[in-house]
């Protein structure tokens, strides 16, 4: 067995018994980006075959300064969003499904039209290929002791630490909206509240779905009409208990909820 498959196959049981590690064997693990996407690939086969479902677009991680020192990187990386994990607003998930339960609100987007290779895109070139916006909670999820020691192969080869994503109602009328300054926020239990804005996602979301567009073409992949983005933590960083209720706040936007079941 080649070591990609022999770290998937790590990840995948890593995943399967909630076993947590401080890294992956020195043997196995990932050395370089393209390492950890080859992986990343392996794993996301394994999960399908195990849960059924079908790949739906991609989350991206790291879309802070503060992420990327941590983990030593310039940039973002991706991972796959799978309908198996996907869930629709007001959710009740098992607790114990999860090792981390870090509840991200996030922006999340649907193309609505093919992104042809070739072209380098800006916010304003990317624009015109989205088709609605849909708020929502990406549950974060880990094995490893601390995610800022192992590097960002390692995380994105663990399908970029994908749990599940919790989507709202879809919006359609979208266009007239300042996503670096548009305001959310992260409610706990009706009371604790943690703030954020567009501007924590590389100061814009929409830089993150240019980022994507201009990415995935160096793995062969593009962006196609009906594919969803997830594109990163907005708010402050909160690790969730059992029996927390979660909602998501996206002003006009819409709000987004799920509970995280004893």
């Amino acid at each position: 067995m080649d070591r990609t498959a022999a770290a998937a196959d790590q990840l995948f049981d890593m995943r399967t018994t909630r076993r947590t590690v401080a890294a992956l064997p020195a043997d196995v693990a990932p050395r370089t980006l393209a390492e950890g996407y080859a992986v990343q690939e392996h794993l996301v086969r394994k999960l399908l075959a195990r849960g059924g479902g079908t790949p739906i677009g991609y989350k991206i991680a790291c879309t802070s300064e503060v992420a990327q020192r941590a983990l030593g990187v310039d940039a973002p990386f991706f991972g796959v969003l799978l309908s198996n994990s996907t869930h629709q607003t007001g959710v009740t998930l098992p607790a114990a499904e999860f090792t981390v339960r870090c509840p991200e609100v996030e922006f999340g987007f649907e193309m609505g039209d093919d992104v042809p290779a070739g072209a380098t895109y800006t916010p304003e070139t990317i624009l015109p290929f989205i088709s609605t916006v849909i708020p929502a909670l990406e549950i974060v999820d880990h094995r490893y002791l601390d995610w800022k020691t192992v590097g960002a192969p390692s995380l994105l080869a663990d399908n970029a630490i994908h749990g599940a994503w919790v989507v709202g109602t879809p919006v359609a009328d979208w266009r007239h909206v300042d996503f670096a300054t548009h305001q959310t926020a992260l409610i706990v239990n009706g009371t604790r509240m943690f703030p954020g804005s567009g501007a924590a996602v590389l100061g814009n979301p929409l830089n993150v779905v240019a980022w994507l567009a201009n990415e995935l073409p160096k793995f062969g992949r593009s962006l196609r009409r009906g594919d969803r983005i997830t594109t990163g933590l907005t708010t402050g960083v909160y690790l969730a208990d059992p029996g927390d209720h979660l909602v998501a706040d996206f002003g006009p936007l819409g709000r987004v909820e799920m509970t995280f079941g004893r």
